[in-house]
């Protein structure tokens, strides 16, 4: 199983992208879905993420602007950004947690360049 990525970019500050993480197969037992975002010298953090029951967080930097949405039919989880700013600039990656009883397991997308110009 791959998660596929696109959707990355050069954007304007106030600007808008939308990441797409797109799984080759479906995964059993998904318990959490998310986003992360990393810059050079930084460990990654979470941005967005859907956990168990639906249930939505969001980084404070990012609430009101980010929006995480999943289309479980196609398998795909998106990150909608809007009111970009230089800060958002990294490198985003998706990463979706599978737990099967004691068995869990992280899957993580390939990353994708976001970069905002002031």
């Amino acid at each position: 199983v791959t998660l596929v990525q696109s959707g990355g970019g050069l954007v304007q500050t106030g600007g808008s992208l939308r990441l797409s993480c797109a799984a080759s197969e479906s995964i059993p037992g998904i318990n959490a879905m998310g986003w992360f975002r990393q810059t050079p010298g930084t460990q990654r953090e979470l941005i967005a993420t859907f956990t168990r029951g639906s249930r939505l967080f969001y980084a404070d930097d990012v609430k009101g602007r980010f929006t995480i949405t999943r289309d479980n039919a196609r398998k795909t989880l998106f990150l909608q950004m809007d009111s970009l700013k230089p800060e958002d600039t990294g490198v985003y990656y998706c990463k979706w947690h599978q737990r099967d009883g004691d068995y869990e397991y992280d899957y993580w997308g390939q990353g994708t360049q976001v970069t905002v110009s002031s």
